[in-house]
């Protein structure tokens, strides 16, 4: 963008099937309010040459990275905590610290993010760090929050670029974590303090997901598929939000303001999301 912000995802092989994920993010930006020209700035890292060619197929801007793992092959669906799975995002984190060095602000997003709405009218220009929340305690500085990172803009400058190098070295203290919980760890830590770096965290009103969705249709941005487990389940799912959302956007403009109807989802993800706990 004119600001040097640019769009960022990332994708393997079973995200970008024909009628998997891929297809329901892109198919979000066409039908959202004033989203299409979000994809000209989008940028998909993918993870094997076959979500690669799928990309290139149906997408502009795709950037094949190279896996640091031998024999590694990323083309299957990378359940979560595995070994695929968590080489993919510690990879991701080390990634967007060279974009931060390149000088470019960007926003990362999962694909299982439905893009609804213009986001950037919600980001505060005076952040540094801002986050997406698994649950929001109404606090957007408060740094109790409990982050969910699939949705993030960040700005270029010391302070972001230091931090990435401190999140990405934190998986040599904290291996059999996540990035998201890393951060969660990180996030208090008096390096991170020292360097004055303004974290922010955004409202789920704005930018909801499963976990905490977002109440109204009139304000939604952003809706993510998270605390859901398997890929059938979330791609049921989105596909029903994407009903949801195409079912208000054909209201009258009258009606949608009197609208307090919400989402008929989660459903599978809902019940997936039980099973998972019910194991734990």
């Amino acid at each position: 963008m004119e600001n040097k912000t640019v769009i960022i995802t990332n994708l393997n092989g079973a995200w970008a099937e024909p009628g998997s994920i891929f297809d329901v993010f892109r198919e979000s930006f066409q039908v959202g309010n004033q989203t299409q020209q979000f994809l000209n700035h989008l940028v998909v890292i993918n993870w094997d040459q076959k979500a690669h060619a799928r990309c290139q197929d149906i997408h502009p801007h795709c950037y094949q990275i190279e896996s640091k793992t031998e024999n590694a092959t990323f083309s299957k669906e990378a359940f979560f905590m595995t070994p695929d799975y968590l080489h993919i995002v510690w990879r991701k984190i080390e990634f967007l610290g060279l974009v931060l060095q390149l000088g470019y602000n960007f926003v990362f997003t999962d694909t299982d993010i439905m893009w609804l709405r213009n986001p950037f009218k919600h980001f505060e220009e005076d952040a540094d760090f801002q986050t997406s929340c698994d649950n929001f305690n109404g606090n957007p500085w408060d740094l109790n929050n409990a982050p969910n990172t699939g949705l993030s803009y960040v700005k270029s400058n010391e302070k972001t670029i230091w931090f990435y190098q401190f999140w990405f070295n934190s998986s040599k203290i904290y291996p059999n974590i996540h990035d998201q919980d890393a951060f969660n760890m990180i996030k208090m830590h008096r390096n991170v303090s020292s360097m004055n770096m303004k974290i922010r965290f955004l409202s789920t009103t704005y930018f909801g997901g499963f976990c905490q969705p977002s109440k109204d249709l009139n304000q939604v941005c952003t809706m993510h598929a998270n605390c859901c487990v398997g890929l059938d389940n979330k791609i049921n799912d989105l596909k029903i939000l994407l009903q949801d959302w195409k079912n208000y956007t054909a209201l009258p403009e009258n009606e949608k303001q009197q609208l307090h109807r919400s989402w008929s989802v989660p459903q599978s993800c809902r019940t997936s999301f039980q099973r998972m706990n019910q194991r734990n």
